[in-house]
């Protein structure tokens, strides 16, 4: 029987320290919507990443379906377990730079890091930098502050950066995995995520066909639905891996992820701990993946705050530091036991815009946020990844997922990071500043091209003093 919350307040949970624990069924109910959405949205994104930990990294298809079943269940622990008001996820502009970053050349053409052992150390040692500057942010409030000091060309070079980046995975890649080796597929699927989610004329046609909005708001899925369609028609996708796994034993339907075998393979634990080098090394990394996250907690909060006042039964609390303790512990175990930088983040902004929206509409139609939310991340446990049948069909797939993924990062980066910029003169160092950090495999040395120009050609940001 699901606990009932006094009208005005929050909603209950049981509190440990500056968290609080919603049980799913007690304290939240079901939303059915999000859950759905849910299970095929969440689960077929968090997918993108298959190819990378297979191709990249050495991980066997089932091993990097349970490192991602690792992940999911620590986002989804953001709302449930630490009460967190935002639908959490990747730190997704962040990605792009820490794919160049882990799969560098050096001047020779060699890889920096040759091995899936070094590979996953160097993520291991990057998360747990990026845990560190979470803990000491969050414990001395000075992460506001920082955010405030960052010049603007500066905060415009690293997420145009990762708007390069990510561009250059798709159109570039080496290994031609991506755009190349399924390209009408991909395509149509890019152009048709592209057009639904930044198309100004489909913006207006959203207002009057309230359908459209709808599809547009279920995020990547239009995009796999169509290149589920499209890629058999024009011969770039085969479901006959997933015909043929269709049985009637246990083990044909039903996924057992191999934690043990993925433990062997990436925990530092197994491996070996990072070198000091690694941590030297990563910490520029973790410094821009702090930068974009804070700018994804002032949009998750003010997305909450306009809601609000059409919520007055809810009393909804934002509290960054308690934001930045919990994504500390997520990062933290996410570096120990599957460690992929940055898949912990705080915010999945288009998924939290859709739930927010249907909350705002009443509790006839969302009880609590918080039932939403837990509803969408299917109360912590990822099912898609449990059901071989589904995922040997969403395997064709991934490198589509991945490239939408990518695509729309970058697009969305590009925007926001010309919008950063005021003058042409920080607009020219925003851009010197991205391909330093595409181009050199050290983000040292990008980060320290950037810190050079802007101070050399723009100088020191004038702020009015913080109102805190």
């Amino acid at each position: 029987m699901q606990h009932q919350r006094t009208a005005g307040t929050e909603q209950p949970g049981w509190r440990w320290g500056p968290f609080t624990f919603r049980l799913p069924f007690y304290h939240t109910g079901i939303s059915w919507p999000e859950f759905w959405q849910g299970i095929f949205v969440a689960g077929a994104t968090g997918l993108g990443l298959v190819p990378l930990l297979v191709g990249y990294f050495g991980l066997s298809f089932e091993e990097a379906v349970a490192c991602i079943f690792i992940q999911s269940m620590l986002i989804s622990s953001a709302p449930i377990l630490f009460g967190e008001p935002f639908a959490p996820g990747w730190i997704t502009p962040a990605l792009p730079l820490a794919i160049a970053f882990i799969l560098a050349v050096d001047s020779g053409g060699n890889p920096v890091y040759g091995t899936p052992e070094a590979k996953f150390q160097m993520m291991t040692a990057v998360s747990l930098n990026f845990a560190a500057i979470l803990l000491f942010m969050g414990a001395t409030g000075l992460g506001h502050r920082f955010i405030r000091w960052l010049p603007d060309a500066l905060k415009s070079g690293i997420i145009l950066g990762a708007a390069i980046a990510a561009l250059m995975r798709v159109l570039m890649d080496e290994k031609k995995e991506l755009l190349l080796k399924q390209p009408i597929t991909t395509t149509v699927a890019v152009s048709i995520c592209l057009i639904l989610t930044f198309s100004l004329p489909v913006q207006q046609l959203k207002l009057r066909w309230r359908w459209l909005a709808k599809f547009a708001g279920l995020g990547l899925l239009p995009g796999f639905l169509i290149a589920a369609i499209v890629g058999p028609l024009v011969g770039e996708i085969s479901y006959k891996e997933a015909i043929d796994s269709i049985g009637t034993n246990f083990d044909d339907i039903i996924l057992i992820p191999p934690f043990a075998e993925l433990y062997q393979k990436v925990s530092p634990f197994a491996i070996g701990w990072p070198s000091a080098e690694m941590f030297l090394d990563g910490l520029p990394l973790a410094i821009m993946g702090y930068v974009i996250l804070f700018g994804d907690l002032i949009t998750g909060a003010e997305v909450l705050q306009m809601a609000q006042p059409d919520r007055q039964d809810e009393k909804i609390v934002i509290d960054v530091n308690r934001s930045h303790f919990s994504l500390a512990i997520r990062n933290a175990l996410m570096a120990l036991f599957s460690p992929f930088f940055p898949t912990q983040g705080c915010l999945w902004t288009g998924v939290h815009v859709i739930i927010v929206q249907r909350w705002r509409e009443g509790r006839q139609a969302m009880d609590s946020l918080y039932t939403g939310i837990s509803s969408y991340y299917v109360f912590g446990v990822p099912l898609l990844y449990m059901i071989l049948p589904l995922l040997y069909g969403l395997r064709p797939l991934m490198g589509i997922a991945l490239s939408l993924t990518l695509v729309l990062t970058g697009f969305a980066c590009a925007y926001v990071a010309m919008g950063i910029s005021k003058t042409p003169i920080e607009r020219g160092v925003a851009l010197l500043t991205a391909v330093a950090l595409v181009v050199f495999p050290n983000p040292w040395v990008g980060m320290s091209v950037g810190i050079a120009a802007t101070l050399l050609l723009v100088g020191l940001p004038k702020r009015d003093p913080d109102p805190a």
